[in-house]
């Protein structure tokens, strides 16, 4: 099986491998280094791409090993996007090693090579994630609800790594007092204050890593979402249906983009995740409510259709048994 695996797609799967072992070194790092950059543990930031990058390249090799059509091209983009993940780690688990900042430093020659090195790789992953996407949305998954994750999860997850470059502006104390940084993940306040832990999202002011990071992994989120309700429909009637579950994921991705959009808006405004106010704490119960109340809909409305006749399966049952 982990041979089978592999094969989806060779170099991905290798980059899976060694973000696996980068994992591991990061965590005995964070236990045998006291170093910290930024107000953060050193080893932290190298953790947390190791992790995000493995699910990123395991999702993309599963995807491109399933297309039915173009797959040679995305083949050979998704060995471009191998190679650009494992530049931007290698430079992020040597800028921790040496106890500096990897994003947003110019503060000598060596250092904006090294930022510059990263914003290429990143901008070129982009750009062929981008072309590959176009090859995925032919990708037909058993169910209709799988397949519509999958389409919605690749735009949401494209827009969330847009907002990466929301963060490579110069802030203006940096326009003002350049100090060898130029740009900032938090706003209104300084990188490196108060944050939450690991995860070292700002606490007192808006941090864009948050829905860069919310929206990047609906490529993960969304589809598992699809795959939790065809298993939970073979236990609970309510959910069996295909067009119930399609139906949900529809809502749930819905609302998962608003989330995105409402979290970039809340980081523009220097508003921390942690502290909601106004319209964004609204906002966030607004979404919260509209997919709760569009869920208990769709299930009211199925719980309220004709019983079946005695030992005839559901409508639903019979169409997908013809399709198939």
């Amino acid at each position: 099986m982990l041979r089978r695996a592999y094969d989806w797609h060779r170099p991905l799967m290798s980059v899976v491998v060694l973000m696996a072992v980068c994992a591991v070194t990061s965590i005995v790092g964070l236990m045998v280094d006291s170093r910290e950059i930024l107000g953060a543990p050193a080893w932290a930031k190298p953790l947390k791409f190791s992790l995000s990058i493995l699910l990123y390249s395991l999702t993309w090799a599963w995807f491109i090993a399933r297309l039915p059509r173009w797959r040679r091209p995305a083949h050979i983009l998704g060995t471009v996007i191998a190679v650009t993940l494992v530049i931007e780690q290698v430079l992020i688990t040597w800028a921790a090693a040496s106890g500096t900042t990897s994003h947003f430093n110019v503060s000598s020659a060596l250092h904006t090579a090294v930022w510059a090195t990263m914003a290429a790789a990143i901008t070129t992953m982009y750009l062929c994630t981008l072309v590959t996407s176009a090859a995925v949305f032919f990708l037909r998954l058993p169910t209709a609800s799988a397949t519509f994750a999958v389409r919605a999860g690749i735009v949401v997850a494209l827009a969330g790594i847009g907002v990466a470059f929301l963060m490579t502006s110069p802030t203006a104390a940096q326009l003002s007092d350049p100090a060898g940084i130029i740009g900032a993940h938090a706003v209104g306040v300084a990188d490196g204050g108060p944050g939450l832990p690991l995860l070292g999202w700002s606490i007192q002011g808006g941090d864009y890593r948050v829905a860069h990071f919310i929206g990047m992994h609906a490529l993960q989120v969304l589809p598992l979402l699809a795959l939790g309700l065809d298993a939970a429909g073979r236990r609970a009637r309510p959910l069996a249906p295909p067009q119930v579950q399609l139906r949900l994921v529809i809502a749930a991705s819905a609302a998962y983009s608003a989330a995105l959009v409402l979290l970039t808006l809340q980081a523009a405004a220097g508003e921390s995740v942690v502290r909601p106010t106004g319209p964004f704490l609204a906002g966030g119960w607004g979404i919260v409510i509209a997919f709760v109340i569009t869920a208990g809909i769709v299930l009211a409305r199925q719980s309220a259709a004709p019983s079946d006749l005695p030992g005839q399966a559901p409508p639903s049952v019979l169409s997908a048994r013809v399709e198939s």
